[in-house]
């Protein structure tokens, strides 16, 4: 388990450290983010970040004072968006299932992933509700519970809560519109998903 933290801290480094290797009014100009000396600002599922223009370490405004924004699937996803996004991106508004850019096992990842989470919404469908609305989620026809939920710069992730029953376990799908890699790389869909399911779980708990 170290290693596997050490190695997660070396990833957030070395974004941290590709991030200031560029030129940072292009970065401004391109994600129309807002900006001072100090620091760059954009906002991810709904809450407020900073990111210091010096050193790349970031800051979550949260319940009115900022607080450390430096978790691994908070800074590769904003990281990423805010280096590699496309000037040319845009919202199509369609809906598709992500691992079609990817692998067969992938497929089996997100399946695997994404069932305790099933589990634990389809247990507290209104919790599960609640949280995606506290996310600033839109409510929208699919599976039992489904919400859009915006990430980050207008693009956002459609979640669908299939409820289980005698035959069948539940299940969460996960769907991104089909531009999503103009705004983020394939793998960090992975990252934004995983922490769009710790917020979830957070706002179940307060």
């Amino acid at each position: 388990m170290t290693k596997k933290r050490d190695n997660y801290q070396i990833q957030v480094m070395q974004a941290k450290k590709r991030f200031l290797t560029y030129d940072q009014q292009e970065l401004i100009d391109r994600c129309k983010v807002g900006f001072d000396e100090a620091y760059l600002y954009t906002r991810l599922l709904s809450e407020e970040y900073r990111i210091c223009r010096k050193t790349g370490d970031m800051e979550r405004f949260h319940r009115g004072s900022w607080v450390d924004g430096n978790g691994f699937h908070e800074v590769m996803t904003i990281l990423d968006w805010l280096c590699d996004s496309r000037a040319d991106r845009y919202i199509t508004g369609r809906w598709i299932n992500i691992v079609t850019h990817g692998h067969c096992f992938h497929r089996q990842l997100q399946e695997d992933v994404g069932d305790p989470d099933a589990v634990l919404f389809d247990r507290n469908p209104e919790g599960f509700a609640a949280a995606c609305t506290a996310l600033k989620g839109e409510k929208l026809p699919g599976g039992d519970i489904g919400y859009a939920i915006e990430l980050i710069d207008g693009l956002r992730i459609f979640l669908q809560l299939w409820y289980g029953d005698e035959e069948f376990p539940p299940k969460l799908c996960v769907f991104w519109d089909e531009n999503a890699t103009r705004y983020i790389r394939y793998e960090t869909t992975w990252y934004a998903v995983g922490l769009l399911m710790k917020r979830i779980r957070e706002n179940m708990k307060s």
